[in-house]
């Protein structure tokens, strides 16, 4: 990546390599002191050009299928672990040829395909649901939701298939702090800890926020502790978004300005093509020098250029009213967004872009009309 010698096009992305190495020294201090391995979930972000870097601090990628599986073993090396609700027959094989460890997602997968995996070498195990919801307003992103599938209940595990199981993985959270995670291994446990003895390892997911500034990492570490001792097994951390997180940044411009109740400001970024999350999720990206509606002298609706009517960002607060041409800052926009992002309408995806310590800005990627045709027929 060389140090670009010309102003960027917007919209684009910027990871930020000073704040992202600040990420990664917590995640390394995490795995030494409490003795376990962290895994990059290629989920939340597979930016592969700079797996090189992610590589000095954790010990591997988490993989949700075939494509990240095969990104995650070309790229980041280490550990390739993989986890579907339902494997496709035509895809497993190829799947050997790229992944380490197995999670199944149900007894009838174990019976379908642990044999397969156990005969080439990898490591298996079982997802469980321990039926315990920890979450408040984020239920699409609740694993333990009443009629989930995601995961296998007590009332359909089968301990004839626990010989074929060299681990067991859980799932639950979702931008929390480490005091629902203990909330849930004694879920876990009281439904199945009887079944960990003897397994090589537990996976307990992702959606720990173990960088943020309130997260109670010394709990986290004593969590994992009590685990290795009581079982004697290796403890995983799949985190994505605590990889990433407050590391980047989707710059954008001010196209239009119109009126109809309030100033609407219409930005070359969309929301539903570059930040899918604002409306799927849904989610509020904090924006430099922006306050809530009201608290600043001057509140404006951010939308997006598409025909989508609800292509809305949110309102917001500014110093001085908007003006066609301004520059306006999204953060924490590393997560959840790149991988994301679609090219409904014909949207051009943002240029991606990479900020060393020294500041110094070097373009990653670009995109065009070829990225879009190329999707369609």
């Amino acid at each position: 990546m060389k140090p670009l010698t010309y102003s960027p096009r917007t919209p684009y992305f910027v990871v930020d390599e000073t704040l992202l190495r600040r990420n990664l020294e917590i995640l390394r201090t995490i795995s030494t002191e409490a003795e376990c391995k962290i895994l990059l979930a290629q989920k939340a972000f597979s930016m592969f050009a700079i797996y090189p870097i992610l590589r000095e601090y954790l010990a591997g990628t988490t993989a949700s299928g075939l494509h990240e599986a095969r990104l995650g073993h070309e790229f980041f090396g280490g550990e390739t672990h993989v986890f579907s609700p339902a494997f496709r027959e035509d895809e497993f094989s190829e799947l050997l040829g790229y992944a380490d460890h197995f999670v199944f997602n149900s007894p009838r997968q174990i019976q379908k395909f642990a044999s397969r995996a156990k005969s080439a070498g990898k490591s298996v195990g079982l997802r469980l649901n321990p039926e315990c919801s920890t979450q408040e307003g984020h239920a699409i992103y609740d694993p333990c939701a009443p009629g989930s599938r995601l995961g296998t209940t007590q009332a359909n595990f089968n301990e004839k298939l626990i010989p074929l199981l060299d681990g067991f993985h859980f799932h639950t959270l979702c931008e929390q702090n480490s005091d629902a995670l203990e909330t849930t291994v004694v879920a876990v446990e009281t439904r199945f800890g009887r079944y960990f003895h003897g397994r090589k390892w537990l996976n307990l997911g992702g959606g720990h926020h173990i960088t943020r500034a309130d997260y109670d990492r010394d709990r986290l570490i004593r969590i994992i502790h009590r685990l290795r001792e009581t079982y004697r097994a290796e403890i995983y951390l799949e985190p994505g978004e605590a990889v990433v997180l407050n590391a980047g940044f989707l710059v954008t411009t001010v196209l239009e300005i119109v009126e109809n109740g309030l100033p609407i400001a219409i930005l070359d970024m969309s929301p539903a093509c570059h930040t899918p999350d604002v409306l799927e999720m849904p989610y509020r990206p904090p924006i430099q020098g922006a306050g809530e509606p009201g608290e600043k002298p001057f509140t404006v609706r951010l939308t997006g250029p598409t025909c989508l009517a609800g292509d809305v960002l949110g309102d917001y607060s500014f110093d001085v009213p908007l003006r066609e041409g301004d520059r306006i800052i999204l953060e924490d926009m590393a997560l959840y967004t790149m991988v994301k992002t679609n090219t409904f309408n014909g949207m051009n995806l943002p240029d991606l872009l990479w900020r060393n310590t020294a500041g110094e800005l070097s373009l990653v990627r670009s995109f065009g009309y070829d990225d879009f045709r190329d999707r369609l027929s």
